[in-house]
C-alpha cells in the first residue's frame, strides 16, 4: 500500500473504525502511521519553565494494516478512465 504524508485514509479496524483522517507521520521500520485526530492518548506532563504541564491529548501510532487509502485523486482518475 502506498502511503505518503498528507494522504486521506480510512480506519478499517480498532476503536476508531469508520473514521477518516490525514496521515501526519509514518514509521516505516515498525509499519505504523500517525493520523490526525485518530488514536488519541493522554499524556501527563510535569510543569517546567517553558510548559505549563498537565494532561495533554495527542495522536498515537496505529498499524498500517488497520488503514485503507481513500485518496480522492485516484478515484477521479478511475472515473475518467472508464468514460
Amino acid at each position: 500500500m502506498i502511503l505518503k504524508k498528507g494522504t486521506q485514509v480510512k480506519i478499517i479496524s480498532g476503536k476508531d473504525r469508520g473514521k477518516t483522517g490525514e496521515v501526519l507521520e509514518i514509521n516505516r521500520k515498525l509499519n505504523k502511521v500517525k493520523i490526525k485526530s485518530i488514536g488519541m492518548i493522554k499524556r501527563h506532563l510535569k510543569p517546567t519553565k517553558e510548559n505549563k504541564g498537565g494532561i495533554i491529548s495527542k495522536e498515537s501510532f496505529i498499524h498500517q494494516s488497520n488503514v485503507k487509502n481513500i485518496d480522492l485523486k485516484k478515484k477521479e482518475k478511475k472515473i475518467a478512465s472508464k468514460k
